[in-house]
């Protein structure tokens, strides 16, 4: 008898499975936007998988 495969892990929706995800930099009285920064996903720890629970 076969062995059967895992399912395969969900993507985390926020990062869309690459782990990180970006935040616009906004400076200024008027808060213009100048540029994007990187970080970890908060949703998944960086992981790119979604949570189970």
């Amino acid at each position: 008898m076969a062995a059967k495969k895992a399912p395969a892990a969900k993507k985390c929706r926020p990062c869309k499975g690459t782990g990180e995800v970006s935040r616009p930099v906004v400076v200024g009285r008027k808060r213009r936007t100048v540029g994007h920064q990187t970080g970890m996903c908060l949703n998944c720890f960086g992981t790119g998988q979604a949570p189970t629970a």
